[in-house]
């Protein structure tokens, strides 16, 4: 099966904006569905107005929209929200990522979409979710990165709160909703029966940081910065060396046998302080300060050449400029061309999950604003020739 056909077939309806919610639609786009994004009209989804613009249309848009149709409709109109209805009654899933609350009081909440499409697979994502003493709370990814504990681990030790510079609250959203979907249309395929499902930021977040939080059950302390450090392993973290920085992972003892290879220095092996990973990672700042004082020797091309020949995990501190000209990106085909709605040629990176060796292409450019309002309009219905998956 390829994978621009896996999801063929199934019709998404998208109410989203900005990111974790976008990203959830592109992740199942990117898998052959038909995402229709509901967009307000004039504006649109708030990412449309975010730099780096092409000739007036946004690339950070584009990334997380292509493969989608977009049409307009003022959810706050009854003629408009008629419209929306046809369109959900129709779909197997919606996605919306509102604050709680704002659907319903469109007249767009679950238990009223449930009425008029019981098979429909809803997916609500918010920062909190959707009932508890912080569901009505507004978030954004920094604000989640701090409540959530990451920002206690991230960053150098002693130093001030520092953000990862991926959104990784809302992503880590975006792609336990995808699943979540993906699971519930399932169930739907066989019963007929669809779902709320409820995604929070919060919760995707704490559910990615399982060493963390595990930590923290096992021994009631709580985990601390450690920079590139590894609170149970060492040598792994990035080192100095004679032109700056590379990055060197020797997690076992096998490998920490290969790096003293590496360094002639095969006593360290014998060193109490450096027998085994619990000893290492107790004692790994006087072994960073040993190894660095090996590392200045040479440059960071030079020590990676000697460490990836020994088969020790290693890699140099990349820009993204580097990694996307990197060979093995370009073997998996993950960077292709794409043409934006003004005409305008741009790349972007690609689904990175192959099926059967290959790389989805990508079949829609991302939308005008309000695009294919016609083309979904055109008979008031908003039928489509097809069902989806819950419906086969």
């Amino acid at each position: 099966m390829k994978q621009e056909s896996t999801l063929e077939g199934v019709r998404i309806i998208e109410i989203c904006n900005v990111a974790a919610g976008p990203f959830c639609g592109l992740l199942l786009a990117d898998m052959g569905a038909d995402v229709i994004k509901i967009e307000p009209p004039g504006t649109g989804d708030t990412l449309r107005s975010w730099s780096p613009l092409t000739d007036g249309y946004s690339e950070n848009f584009a990334s997380l929209n292509r493969n989608k149709r977009s049409v307009t409709l003022n959810l706050k109109d009854e003629k408009d929200r008629r419209k929306a209805m046809a369109l959900i009654r129709n779909a197997d899933v919606l996605i919306e990522n509102n604050r709680p609350g704002v659907m319903g009081r469109l007249g767009l909440a679950y238990d009223a979409m449930r009425d008029i499409n019981p098979r429909l697979v809803y997916c609500s994502i918010s920062a909190y979710g959707q009932t508890g003493p912080r569901s009505q709370e507004g978030g954004f990814d920094l604000t989640l990165q701090a409540m959530s504990g990451l920002m206690s681990v991230t960053g150098e030790e002693n130093g001030a709160p520092v953000k990862c510079g991926v959104p990784v609250c809302d992503f880590a959203a975006g792609l336990y909703a995808a699943f979540s979907v993906l699971a519930a249309l399932r169930k739907a395929e066989s019963d007929g029966v669809g779902a709320h499902i409820d995604v929070s930021m919060l919760g995707a977040t704490l559910g990615i940081s399982a060493l963390q939080t595990s930590q923290f059950f096992g021994s009631g302390e709580n985990p601390v910065k450690l920079g590139s450090a590894h609170p149970r392993n060492a040598p792994y973290q990035i080192f100095r060396c004679r032109d700056g920085y590379f990055g060197m992972a020797a997690g076992n003892d096998s490998l920490w046998k290969a790096v003293c290879a590496v360094i002639h220095r095969d006593e360290l092996r014998h060193d109490a302080r450096f027998t085994d990973t619990t000893a290492r990672a107790a004692n790994q700042d006087a072994l960073r300060a040993i190894l660095e004082g090996i590392f200045k020797a040479e440059d960071a091309d030079t020590w990676l050449a000697r460490f990836r020949e020994a088969g020790v995990p290693c890699a140099p501190i990349n820009r993204y400029s580097d990694v996307l000209a990197d060979p093995q990106v370009e073997h998996m085909d993950w960077v292709q061309p794409l043409q934006l709605p003004n005409g305008a040629q741009t790349r972007t990176f690609a689904s990175p999950v192959r099926f059967d060796a290959r790389t989805a292409p990508i079949r829609r450019r991302p939308p005008a604003l309000g695009e294919h309002n016609d083309e979904l309009f055109a008979s008031g219905s908003g039928e489509r020739p097809t069902r989806g998956v819950a419906a086969r």
